[in-house]
């Protein structure tokens, strides 16, 4: 049995998704990062970074002690050598996959995450911060139209991909970020496609009734400028006691 360690964001989507497609059976534990769950002694034993997604797999391939697994771009690849799916066997398609699992981890990820923070939550509003942010994820997902145009079917190639699950869920939040899909052709019949999928439509289902309509002052003393010592004391530094919570 696997364990999800999850919220309804999109790196907590990728795996869902992913879980989703391979028909796997899964323990659903909400780790409500907007309480400080995630600084709980309990989940940092199983996610350092003190992030989710996080998965604990009680019955890993070959056998053995439970597999804890962090960062999802691990995840997904865990996911897919324990299953035999969403991932080339040979070589030159398998570094396909990952470099561009790697783009999204190390790219359009991040990027998108930066540039919605001071889109929607930066107290103040930086011109500087928005029009960095904001160009690079136009550029980035002008790479990705490139790409789609010459693959045309999914990121990756042929085939879809752990690559895809990646990537689709930060493409979920075009909105917010500000971009016009209509002038990434590529990228939105890409898009469109993945979300006909009814396992992407389940992965994106999981959790939804718990969404925030709003951020609470808690919530963001929760989800940004945590410093070391949330981690090293064991001790969340923020407004509400949710930390301590066992998971």
């Amino acid at each position: 049995m696997l364990d999800l360690y999850y919220w309804p964001t999109p790196n907590g989507w990728k795996i869902s998704i992913m879980l989703e497609e391979c028909g796997l059976p899964y323990n659903f534990i909400p780790v409500n990062i907007g309480k400080g769950e995630q600084f709980a002694p309990g989940f940092l034993a199983i996610s350092p970074n003190n992030r989710m997604p996080a998965l604990v797999d009680h019955a890993p391939n070959g056998g053995g002690a439970p597999i804890a697994v962090f960062e999802s771009g691990a995840i997904l690849q865990y996911l897919a050598e324990k299953t035999g799916r969403f991932i080339p066997t040979d070589l030159r398609g398998r570094y396909q996959t990952l470099q561009w699992l790697m783009w999204q981890m190390g790219g359009l990820g991040p990027m998108a995450g930066q540039n919605g923070h001071f889109l929607l939550y930066a107290p103040e509003k930086i011109a500087y911060a928005i029009e960095r942010y904001g160009k690079e994820v136009d550029r980035l997902y002008g790479v990705l139209d490139t790409q789609l145009g010459v693959t045309k079917a999914y990121v990756a190639g042929a085939h879809y991909s752990i690559a895809d699950m990646a990537i689709f869920p930060w493409v979920r939040t075009h909105k917010a970020q500000q971009v016009d899909l209509s002038k990434f052709t590529h990228v939105e019949r890409w898009y469109n496609a993945l979300f006909k999928r009814p396992a992407v439509k389940r992965g994106l289902d999981l959790g939804k009734e718990l969404r925030a309509p709003a951020l609470t002052e808690d919530a963001r003393k929760a989800l940004f400028g945590q410093p070391a010592a949330s981690i090293q004391s064991g001790e969340y530094k923020g407004g509400h006691n949710g930390g301590h919570k066992s998971d």
